[in-house]
């Protein structure tokens, strides 16, 4: 193998590991919460699909001190939003554990118009060098939410933290030694209210207060960055769910790397999926009516193995990176998805 390819094989490597070794940690939550030892064996041989043994003539059968009968997620009949963001009592599983938050990928993937404008003329990715780069670069989103506080104050409501790590990597881009041309960091508080209230045929599911920053971490020239309070609802319908938020960006310094970050970015987004039978198909679109920037993205997801799905992208518009955020671009990603 040659040398320098390695980076890339190692990242495909962890992420084919990872998608390996997912587990249903609710399903096992469920089991490990049943007190009788008869139950709990009996919700984990369920849950590895192997079949009980039959006892033998004249012995008695085993009789469940509890609710070893009721299916191995105790939630199963949740939909998606229930599930994900624990509305329901069913789905509660405490504080302090790592659940999914937005999705984990790695994606090979194909741009039209690279971004070399913020790269000065040393730098092997500026315009001038003959490196420059690459249309074709890996990448990868992983990120987590934990839960801070559950009924927050005496209320319904849960605090959650979430986090999102974001990377673009010239890992084909020997000429220029491989760089990782753009990484983005998203931290960010949420306050979760469970509703239940129907609109139509649609039922409005949770109402979400957050605060999220982000930056790419850079300096000088390539220093973006930007704070915001935001209001979110989610709904949903069968296998349809849809949220929406809207948000407001909070004063910078004098030194603001990106004061016109709104005019592409926009005042907020709404995304939209329909999951069935593994496969998950989303839409995400946001848009500045004043200046008609905005972004689209397609995303479609479909099963491959047990914790793995693979995952094809199509984006289009501005931002699809903080360094890239008043710079228009299509792009189109191949790759998988870890299914949690």
């Amino acid at each position: 193998m040659n040398p320098s390819s390695r980076p890339a094989c190692c990242v495909l490597f962890l992420f084919a590991t990872a998608a390996a070794q997912a587990v249903d940690s609710e399903a096992l939550a469920s089991c490990a919460s049943l007190e009788s030892d008869i139950s709990r064996l009996g919700c984990y041989d369920r849950l590895s699909g192997r079949t009980a043994a039959q006892p033998e003539a004249g012995q008695p059968l085993p009789v469940a001190t509890d609710a070893a009968a009721a299916p191995v997620r105790a939630s199963a009949a949740s939909s998606y939003l229930p599930r994900h963001w624990e509305l329901e009592e069913a789905d509660k599983q405490g504080t302090f554990r790592f659940r999914p938050h937005h999705a984990n990928y790695l994606v090979a993937q194909l741009t039209s118009r690279p971004n070399s404008d913020p790269f000065g003329p040393t730098n092997p990715l500026s315009a001038s060098s003959p490196a420059g780069i690459d249309h074709v670069e890996l990448r990868y989103q992983l990120g987590f939410k934990t839960k801070l506080v559950e009924r927050a104050a005496g209320s319904a409501a849960d605090l959650w933290f979430g986090y999102t790590q974001q990377s673009y990597w010239q890992a084909f881009n020997g000429a220029a030694s491989r760089p990782f041309r753009e990484t983005n960091y998203q931290p960010e508080l949420m306050a979760v209210l469970p509703i239940d209230v129907g609109i139509g045929d649609l039922r409005l599911r949770f109402l979400n207060l957050g605060m999220a920053h982000q930056s790419n971490g850079q300096s000088g020239s390539r220093s973006r960055s930007w704070n915001r309070v935001y209001a979110q609802a989610g709904m949903e319908h069968g296998p349809l769910s849809l949220t929406t938020r809207i948000w407001k960006r909070l004063p910078e310094s004098r030194d603001d790397d990106n004061p016109d970050i709104l005019d592409y970015m926009g005042r907020g987004d709404i995304s939209v999926q329909w999951r069935r039978e593994g496969h998950e198909l989303s839409l995400t679109a946001r848009r500045n009516f004043a200046t008609r920037h905005g972004m689209v993205e397609l995303g479609w997801a479909f099963p491959l193995a047990t914790g793995l799905k693979g995952y094809v992208q199509l984006f289009s518009g501005y931002g699809q990176s903080l360094i890239d955020y008043n710079h228009a671009q299509q792009s189109l990603g191949l790759g998988v998805m870890i299914a949690l």
